[in-house]
């Protein structure tokens, strides 16, 4: 009789073990990986780590029981730990591409949805004592594919151009070589780096330096070139009223990928975005709302 109450009673404390594991949220809902409406990864641009560090400490304070990890390496390197499941977000400064999406059905099982979060501008930057104060977009494309190499050629001092810009896996790399080169490539000896605070630096102490960063991250340590469509076009520099006006040249959305419709916090975090007082943040990031 003693062994038969032993036997019961185990029974009775594996069931409730079985049911305390089932509610903590340590199972996965999905392939996606998702942590049951508690915890949420998002990986990608790094034009955005800061504006979504800044979602999403804003969103956990209003939300103590959520959890939100934020992670960078690019706008590739987000979209593919959507597809691979570890990640149920992915940050972009890029479109993504059908390829990807076709990667995601058959990995996932479920369409990508794209939410455009804000608007950015693309900024040049050059050192502070580099005398240009604009370029065409023509002249961007020259200088990033190799086709001029001294800064005398375009108006400044007798200096060897310094060419910056992001690694293959930032939709910012994407972005400029599509719409500023018209697909061509980059000059052989640009100095690829991992990251827009990289850029900053590098420009802060090479005279000879330009890079290209989102327009949160511009700063009085650098000069920001004012950029113009053509040779006869007014030169422009980045703010919400001339991307707003389309009056920019470089500017693009900046978008969240999700795999299928978002639940759980990735729906509430969706939403927490879109507000008005997400879209504050974007504000207060310097980047562009879209509400």
């Amino acid at each position: 009789m003693l062994k038969a109450k032993q036997f019961f009673l185990f029974g009775i404390l594996l069931v409730c073990a079985v049911f305390l594991v089932s509610c903590t949220g340590t199972g996965q809902s999905g392939k996606t990986g998702e942590k049951a409406a508690t915890s949420l990864q998002i990986k990608g641009s790094d034009t955005m780590v800061n504006l979504s560090q800044a979602w999403a400490e804003e969103f956990m304070q209003k939300n103590k029981g959520a959890g939100i990890a934020v992670t960078g390496g690019g706008s590739g390197t987000g979209i593919a730990a959507l597809i691979n499941g570890t990640a149920q977000m992915a940050n972009s400064s890029r479109e993504i591409k059908p390829q990807e999406k076709e990667d995601l059905k058959t990995k996932i099982g479920k369409d990508v949805k794209e939410y455009i979060v804000a608007q950015d501008g693309i900024t040049f930057i050059v050192n502070k004592e580099n005398p240009v104060k604009e370029l065409t977009v023509g002249q961007l494309a020259d200088i990033y594919t190799g086709k001029v190499d001294n800064w005398r050629e375009l108006g400044g001092p007798d200096e060897k151009i310094v060419v910056l810009a992001r690694e293959a896996s930032s939709g910012t790399h994407v972005f400029v070589k599509e719409h500023v080169m018209k697909n061509e490539n980059y000059r052989p000896d640009a100095l690829l780096q991992t990251s827009s605070a990289t850029i900053m630096k590098e420009v802060t102490v090479s005279k000879g330096a330009i890079g290209y960063v989102g327009m949160g991250y511009s700063s009085d340590q650098t000069r920001v070139i004012a950029v113009k469509k053509d040779a006869q076009s007014p030169a422009v520099v980045p703010s919400e009223a001339t991307i707003n006006n389309n009056s920019y040249p470089v500017s693009r959305p900046l978008y969240i990928f999700t795999a299928g419709d978002p639940v759980g916090v990735s729906k509430d975090f969706i939403v927490f975005v879109m507000s008005p007082e997400g879209q504050a943040i974007v504000k207060q990031m310097e980047f562009v709302p879209v509400k």
